[in-house]
């Protein structure tokens, strides 16, 4: 009932406003490794997968099993990556593990987010939380938030804690002094805000989450990843899965060609209807006016390579147009010319001509009708 008051207290609610936090974060540093501790039902990872900005691994750890077998399947491609793939990989994986133990996948990561976690642990595990996140994993950007108990009367009829499993809620101050601890510690640097504005003149309280942003300060950031395979492996892996990338050459070569068909054909049907006698404007087509003029070759019509180039999306994937030559000629379904400097397509219009002369030249054959054999109707039915 709590979690639905603040909802309505806030607009957004409060879970998306931290949400948006982070991914207008991940947009500004673009970090290409992200790992969310606690991240129980995935909602914050099913978001950033849509919001990458550069990200190529999502990872996610909780020691709830069960909430994320029960979510995982919805972090799967969607069909639409598999017709469009993305230039860059994106991999994730989601573990099932305790965040005050040290495990060897967890090292190296460039951003660590800790939302509304820390305060579901005891006040006596936080020491080993701190060596676990900041020694041990050492990311470059950590982003922890959690409630700020300094914002707790705001709330009409709350008593004790915002939820019936936190352990403690610390004022701004207590978060603060904790924070600045760990920095000299470990070697960071924090920026504090938060997310949830206080209403009218009560904004003196802070935010309702407050945010700490820790930044590594020095050291070799890679240190310790030499070490990962001498360490035992305590998390248990639930789900991994590798969204269609360009960077497959498989998935790219079919990409390529069929981008470069679709264009070809569009090209070959606008100069047939041309060549008809159809009025057509090639200056309000979808495509541009061809670089090169069409051509036939027999009863082939001939799209040159560089008119199929001039297409925004084949460019964007060739660099020029012998990488578009080098894709194309490796596949039995493209046919080139001998210069290699054209798709040949079958001419359509020739081949239903051909196949209406076939059709006209068909003998007629008289069904022939057996006298002999009586219809019984009654037993049709």
């Amino acid at each position: 009932m709590l979690r639905n008051r603040r909802n309505r207290f806030f607009s957004p609610p409060l879970f998306i406003q931290r949400h948006e936090f982070v991914i207008e974060f991940v947009k500004a540093s673009r970090p290409r490794t992200l790992l969310d501790l606690g991240c129980s039902e995935c909602s914050l990872l099913r978001k950033l997968r849509f919001h990458r900005h550069g990200l190529e691994v999502l990872a996610g750890v909780d020691i709830d099993g069960t909430a994320i077998r029960q979510n995982m399947y919805a972090l799967a491609p969607l069909m639409t990556e598999y017709l469009q793939p993305s230039a860059r990989p994106l991999t994730i994986q989601l573990y099932q593990g305790s965040i005050t133990e040290t495990e060897p996948c967890t090292k190296g990561f460039d951003l660590i987010t800790c939302m509304e976690v820390m305060e579901h642990l005891h006040l006596w595990e936080l020491g080993r939380f701190s060596d676990v996140l900041f020694e041990h994993m050492e990311p470059r950007t950590v982003i922890i938030s959690t409630p700020n108990s300094d914002f707790n009367p705001l709330f009409p009829g709350l008593t004790g804690f915002r939820h019936k499993d936190h352990k403690f809620e610390w004022t701004r101050a207590q978060f603060q002094a904790w924070a600045d601890g760990v920095c000299r510690r470990y070697g960071y640097s924090v920026e504090f805000t938060g997310v949830g504005e206080a209403p009218g003149d009560t904004r003196d309280v802070g935010f309702c989450s407050q945010v700490g942003v820790f930044h590594k300060v020095d050291g070799d950031l890679n240190a310790q990843m030499n070490n990962m395979e001498q360490e035992p492996i305590v998390y248990q892996l639930l789900y991994r899965v590798v969204y269609p990338s360009l960077c497959d050459n498989n998935i790219f070569q079919r990409t390529v060609i069929s981008e470069a068909l679709y264009r070809a054909e569009k090209l070959k049907t606008e100069w047939l209807k041309a060549q008809e006698g159809e009025q057509y404007d090639f200056t309000t087509s979808e495509h541009m006016l061809p670089a090169a003029e069409l051509y036939r070759q027999g009863s082939l019509v001939c799209v040159p390579l560089i008119s199929v180039w001039a297409a925004s999306t084949v460019r964007a994937l060739c660099r020029n147009i012998q990488h578009l030559r080098a894709t194309l000629q490796v596949d039995l379904r493209i046919q080139l010319d001998a210069d290699r400097e054209a798709i040949m397509l079958p001419d359509d219009y020739e081949e239903e001509e051909e196949e209406t002369d076939e059709d006209g030249k068909a003998e007629c054959v008289p069904l022939s009708v057996n006298d002999n054999v009586i219809e019984d109707w009654e037993s049709e039915l």
